[in-house]
């Protein structure tokens, strides 16, 4: 490491009086990699501007049932715990929050926590959400009206509760006061966004050498792999009938119109599927509504009737005959063993 007085500096001009200070909230269950590199970039950021341009706060929920002195920790999803500096704060009007979600966001958006984050926002302060708590602030009705985006194992369940929020696939999205990711390494990006805002594209830059990272994504970029990277295949016609099966799971599309869309016969379409995915159109469109289907019994309270509505299906017994096929169990007791998993 070098000293300070060998290592780059960037100058930064017209520098704030005070540190701008960022109140992470920490919820149960919480993804490590999504906070760690929220808060690493802003210390990254200190660092190279040899100044204190950024502060920070942990913070969270505190237990009820533990003492006023017993202190405040909160389990990532990888099991490490943290200490928390205090339990949720009033803030002031400068302050960016920042919540920082994980695994089982319904169970950790708690009302307490709902009824804090309404009040601050009332304050005018910017809000953001890491990972899935984006749906911690569409919860408390923060996003209404708002772009925004979730992690991609979480967007059908969130389209489906949350009809009022512009939801899209963006790495990051920042809009007005309100700001969201789709989790892991994006929240590199959107503080890489925050500090070129803030300070200039230099610090950022500089922030970005120093973190490795030589791929800096903006909110144009989307946060799941092309579909030919993602089946390891690159045949543009199979590409497009997979973009359109997924674009179309409440009202699938036949495999004969697909095929014409895309300006094959329906056997060319067949062979096609067949040669590398070793399967039939028909099951792989299949597969992809199950799964979306297992993601709304996963994670939203609907009822098996509107699961099954909503992944194309025309009636429950259908539904359940087929999930078990595929899951070899029934939707009812997926969602039942998730629940019990959830309570232990």
């Amino acid at each position: 490491m070098l000293p300070p007085t060998q290592r780059q500096t960037v100058e930064i001009e017209n520098a704030p009086a005070k540190p701008r200070r960022f109140v992470f909230v920490l919820l149960p269950e919480f993804t490590m990699l999504c906070f760690a590199a929220a808060v690493e970039s802003l210390r990254i950021a200190n660092r190279m501007a040899n100044r204190p341009l950024y502060s920070w706060l942990i913070t969270g929920e505190a237990d009820a049932a533990a003492g006023p002195e017993a202190p405040i920790v909160v389990n990532c999803s990888a099991g490490v715990s943290f200490k928390l500096d205090c339990p949720l704060p009033e803030l002031t009007r400068d302050d960016t929050v920042m919540i920082c979600g994980g695994i089982d966001i319904q169970r950790a958006t708690t009302k307490r926590l709902l009824n804090w984050l309404r009040r601050e926002a009332r304050r005018g302060i910017t809000l953001g959400g890491l990972c899935t708590a984006g749906f911690t602030l569409a919860k408390a009705g923060l996003l209404e009206g708002k772009k925004a985006t979730i992690h991609w194992e979480n967007q059908d369940s969130f389209a489906e509760e949350f009809d009022e929020v512009n939801l899209t696939k963006s790495v990051f999205v920042i809009d007005g006061n309100r700001m969201t990711t789709a989790g892991g390494t994006s929240s590199i990006d959107l503080m890489l966004k925050v500090i070129a805002n803030d300070h200039g594209e230099e610090l950022a830059g500089a922030v970005a050498d120093q973190l490795i990272y030589s791929s800096i994504r903006t909110d144009q970029d989307t946060q799941r792999l092309s579909v030919p990277t993602r089946i390891g295949v690159r045949h543009p016609k199979l590409s497009q009938v997979i973009q359109k099966m997924e674009a179309n799971i409440e009202e699938p599309i036949s495999p004969s119109v697909l095929a014409s869309e895309v300006g094959m016969s329906t056997r060319q379409l067949e062979r096609l599927f067949r040669r590398y995915l070793n399967r039939s159109p028909k099951r792989y469109y299949m597969e992809l509504r199950l799964q979306k289907a297992r993601n709304l019994l996963m994670q939203t309270d609907m009822s098996v009737i509107n699961v099954a509505l909503a992944c194309g299906f025309a009636s429950p017994s259908h539904f359940s005959k087929c999930y078990r096929a595929h899951y070899e169990t029934t939707p009812y007791r997926e969602r039942g063993a998730h629940a019990t998993r959830l309570s232990v």
